[in-house]
C-alpha cells in the first residue's frame, strides 16, 4: 500500500508541469483589437511604430462606452491619439474587411465603425459571445482617400468598450 501511494505521488509530480503548461493562461486585462488592417495598437505590438505600454498589450484599449478617441479615454495609451506619430496607412477598397483578434470573448451588444466624422457601419450581436476572430465587411460609402477609422466593440455585460483606430487610404 505504501509503495502505491509513493508511485501515485511520483506520477502526479511528473504530470503537474505538463498539465500546468497545457492550461490556458489567464487573460487579465486581455480583450481584443483589430489585427487586419493593422490598427495603431497592432502596429505598436509589431514594432512598426515605437510605442510605450501598448506594445505589450495591444488588446487592452478599454474605456467607458461612448468615447471618441483611439485610446478610449485611457490616458495610459494616449499615444494612440497622436495622429502625427507616423502610423502606417493601409490601402483598402471601398468595402473592406476589418478583423478583430479577441483574447477574451465578452458578450457583445454592438460593433461600431466611424470615419469622416460619421458612423459608417454598425453590427448588432444582441448580447452574444463572439468567436476569437470576428470579421466585419465595412462599406465606406462615398468616403475616399486617407481616413482614420475608429472601431468600437461595445461589451454587453459592463459599461465599457474596446477601441481601435486604423489608418487607411480608401480607393476612389
Amino acid at each position: 500500500m505504501h509503495a502505491r501511494r509513493k508511485t501515485a505521488a511520483l506520477i502526479g509530480a511528473a504530470l503537474a508541469p505538463v498539465v500546468a503548461v497545457s492550461l490556458p493562461a489567464a487573460s487579465a486585462g486581455a480583450h481584443g483589437y483589430i489585427s487586419d488592417p493593422a490598427s495603431r495598437q497592432a502596429q505598436c505590438a509589431a514594432g512598426t511604430v515605437s510605442c510605450g505600454d501598448i506594445t505589450y498589450e495591444p488588446q487592452s484599449v478599454e474605456g467607458a462606452q461612448g468615447q471618441t478617441s483611439c485610446s478610449g479615454g485611457n490616458s495610459r495609451f494616449s499615444e494612440l491619439d497622436d495622429d502625427s506619430k507616423g502610423w502606417a496607412v493601409t490601402p483598402v477598397s471601398r468595402t473592406t474587411t476589418f478583423s478583430w483578434k479577441l483574447t477574451a470573448q465578452h458578450a457583445t451588444t454592438t460593433w461600431e465603425y466611424y470615419a469622416g466624422g460619421q458612423k459608417i457601419a454598425e453590427f448588432d450581436d444582441g448580447g452574444a459571445k463572439p468567436d476569437a476572430v470576428v470579421d466585419h465587411q465595412v462599406d465606406f460609402g462615398g468616403l475616399t482617400g486617407r481616413q482614420k477609422v475608429l472601431a468600437v466593440w461595445n461589451v454587453a455585460d459592463t459599461t465599457n468598450a474596446f477601441y481601435a483606430c486604423v489608418d487607411v487610404d480608401v480607393a476612389g
